[in-house]
């Protein structure tokens, strides 16, 4: 399942209903369910399961309290006791590296939703508006225990399989650095690459660890935006080894001296280049300027002579890519220039449609 998919979901399900989320470990399933927790307004405990003994989940006995009462009772984890007390998103993480007792702590919380007991037996039940989200870390690649089909059935169960445009799409409303994410649209096959094709201990680019690296950078004063087309500075390659891996961080390197070369934007909508060179762009290129141009026409409203720059660039990339251009203008939904590029290049792109039917 992509990315948008489970967006429009998860966050939809009633709240006595689980969430597991299966995939390889950077792929974004603690992002997702903290960006679901924003959807729904609650907010977000992270649980690492995997680093956790059975009483730091299920509780400790409360030995003091028994010499008075006679009763045994436990003392509960926070997280889970403001789970009972108010709405949150429980984020069970990495549930099937857990110790076995740890598992079957997290078990009875999903399938009764309560742990411990009070001095009279009852146990702790969450607040009935409390949701659950859970993740395992899938693949051939990972030492884990399998989950058990009975507790499999009792979540909404999804197999992530996100993309790197579902990437880029949160990396830009994320604030990451341009220069990265326009990397990440060009170069997709260093975006993530699966570990178990590689020699155990590699280090490989995951969606996560692209994350860390802008993180990292931007903290340095090593933003890429800030030597777009320049040498980088002594140390910024290791910085970025150290991330996503050799092959990944020389090509990423390389990018960034050469960024200048790239087309953005504005480049297009003022017109600073001869129609006569977007003929021979070549793809990847001509796919980065649309999606620019596609983020440009959202945030602002172009004057005519703009649009007729936009359109000579539509009409001379030539074929799907000028359909392509319409569409992703077209979803931009800024009406304003949405029909000022229809005057101008609107009939041809019908035409080439209809040739295109014509075609199949």
């Amino acid at each position: 399942m992509d990315i948008k998919t489970f967006k429009s979901v998860a966050s939809k399900l009633p709240a006595e209903i689980a969430v597991l989320m299966r995939g390889p470990t950077g792929v974004g399933k603690s992002h997702l369910a903290r960006a679901a927790a924003d959807e729904i307004g609650l907010p977000f405990i992270d649980v690492r399961l995997s680093t956790m003994s059975e009483g730091d989940v299920g509780g400790y006995p409360d030995i003091e309290g028994m010499k008075e009462t006679g009763v045994m009772t436990f003392c509960m984890p926070s997280w889970f006791v403001r789970a009972t007390k108010e709405p949150v998103v429980l984020m069970l993480d990495e549930m099937n590296r857990a110790l076995p007792g740890v598992q079957q702590s997290a078990f009875q919380l999903v399938l009764d939703r309560e742990l411990g007991n009070d001095q009279d037996g009852n146990p702790y039940r969450l607040h009935p508006e409390t949701r659950i989200f859970a993740a395992v870390n899938a693949g051939a690649e990972y030492d884990v225990n399998d989950m058990d089909p009975a507790l499999l059935r009792r979540f909404w169960t999804i197999d992530l399989e996100p993309t790197n445009a579902d990437w880029i799409e949160w990396a830009k409303t994320e604030g990451l650095d341009e220069v990265l994410v326009d990397f990440i649209r060009q170069n997709s096959a260093h975006w993530r690459v699966d570990p178990s094709a590689v020699e155990p201990g590699t280090v490989t680019p995951t969606p996560a660890s692209w994350h860390r690296l802008d993180t990292s950078l931007s903290h340095m004063g090593w933003s890429p935006s800030k030597f777009a087309g320049k040498e980088t500075p002594a140390g910024f390659y290791a910085t970025v080894l150290g991330f996503v891996g050799v092959e990944a961080a020389i090509a990423f390197k390389g990018f960034v001296k050469d960024y200048e070369r790239q087309i953005s934007a504005e480049d297009i909508v003022e017109g600073r280049i001869h129609h006569s060179e977007f003929m021979d762009l070549p793809a990847g290129t001509k796919n980065s300027v649309i999606d620019k141009i596609a983020d440009h026409c959202k945030d602002n409203e172009w004057t005519m002579e703009q649009a007729e720059n936009v359109a000579a660039f539509g009409q001379n990339i030539g074929g799907e890519n000028t359909v392509q251009l319409w569409n992703r203008v077209s979803s931009s939904n800024n009406l304003p220039n949405i029909q000022k590029l229809h005057k101008l290049m609107g009939a041809e792109v019908v035409k080439l449609v209809q040739a295109s039917r014509n075609l199949k």
